[in-house]
């Protein structure tokens, strides 16, 4: 690892020692992820463009303005924004850490489940991609591989203990049944990046929004105290690595905002959603904030009721609740436009984001 690698010489020969500082690290990773997307971009769209001679495939029964103005833009921009995060941290983390080798194993492997959910749409020109069930079924194993590594790094106090924000008195402990709470979670969370996918800048903003949310939290209670106060488990040292995961994230996050901005030229599709709402996910459970992340990430919560409500009305009454679901395709049909979208669902996901400090830090 480049860390250890220059840690010894920046020790002996450098009066400031860049890798024992938290700050700098975290400053570095950023920077570094943002950096590899800027730089890399452009070629890397080039590259999807040639082999992805039609683009991502457009629903026909969304607005009819995406038939023109999105088609024959290349997806699986995903891989750009794993490989600028992996790189990142393996410059400045701790490889070793159990966390984010855990962290990093959800990244791959949920991005290759989306990846191959893209070359399936790609081939057969088709927005449907793999089969749920198959694709839950690969979530299922990885999520559970995922929390039984978890289960063994927490202290055995906080082990399937929820913690809920407002009522810090209330603690449900689910022992065994966390394991399918936890599929739940992380699951849940990646299909609800992935339906909100659905516009320029819109899931990518709003991931990069929740992990600004974490990079803060994750400094609050990387102190004991605080973290007993909160009746959070405590990480230890490894809440550092944490922090540089979540400043990966961030980078790559604004650096690929950078080009999927409206008008986008290339979407994360499944690649990138996938895996990024599976992180954030695991990232809450680790840190025992699976009910604040309901909060945080409620505008992801919010597409994923829509598209319920709007399949059951239809099953149930045969008659649409909204024009079209996702919620955000529904403001389309009346007349909003997509930048308009885009920006309020923002500043929704901020405020909200804003409130969970409040849940958490005063009351």
């Amino acid at each position: 690892m480049f860390l250890f690698l220059l840690k010894h010489y920046f020790h002996t020969h450098c009066p400031i020692d860049i890798w024992q500082s938290s700050f700098l690290r975290n400053i570095g990773t950023l920077i570094t992820a943002f950096f590899i997307v800027i730089i890399c971009g452009e070629k890397f769209i080039l590259y999807l463009s040639f082999f992805q001679k039609q683009g991502q495939p457009i629903r026909k029964d969304g607005p009819i303005y995406h038939t023109t103005t999105k088609k024959g833009i290349p997806c699986m921009g995903g891989l750009l924004i794993i490989s600028s995060i992996i790189t990142s941290i393996i410059v400045w983390g701790d490889i070793r850490n159990t966390y984010i080798i855990v962290l990093s194993f959800v990244l791959i492997s949920f991005g290759l489940l989306g990846a191959t959910d893209d070359y399936y749409k790609l081939k057969y020109n088709t927005s449907h991609g793999i089969s749920v069930k198959l694709k839950l079924t690969f979530q299922f194993l990885f999520s559970v591989i995922t929390i039984f590594i978890i289960r063994q790094y927490l202290e055995k106090d906080t082990i399937g203990i929820i913690v809920f924000p407002f009522f810090k008195n209330i603690i449900l402990d689910l022992g065994l049944f966390y394991f399918l709470f936890g599929f739940c979670v992380i699951s849940g969370t990646s299909n609800a990046v992935n339906l909100t996918d659905g516009l320029d800048g819109l899931a990518i903003g709003l991931v990069t929004i929740v992990s600004i949310f974490f990079v803060i939290f994750l400094y609050f209670i990387s102190h004991n105290t605080l973290s007993t106060h909160l009746i959070l488990g405590h990480i230890g040292n490894s809440v550092e690595e944490l922090i540089v995961f979540c400043c990966a994230l961030v980078g790559a996050g604004l650096g690929f905002l950078w080009y999927n901005a409206h008008p986008a030229k290339v979407f994360m599709g499944d690649t990138g959603s996938l895996a990024l709402g599976a992180v954030i996910g695991t990232i809450s459970i680790i840190t025992k904030s699976e009910i604040l992340m309901l909060i945080v990430g409620f505008v992801f919560v919010f597409e994923t009721i829509s598209v319920i409500i709007q399949v059951l009305s239809y099953k149930f009454t045969g008659k649409r609740i909204f024009k079209m679901a996702p919620i955000h395709h529904h403001f389309e049909k009346i007349g909003w436009s997509e930048p308009t979208i885009v920006i309020r669902f923002w500043i929704v996901g901020a405020m909200l984001s804003f409130l969970c400090f409040l849940s958490v830090f005063f009351i």
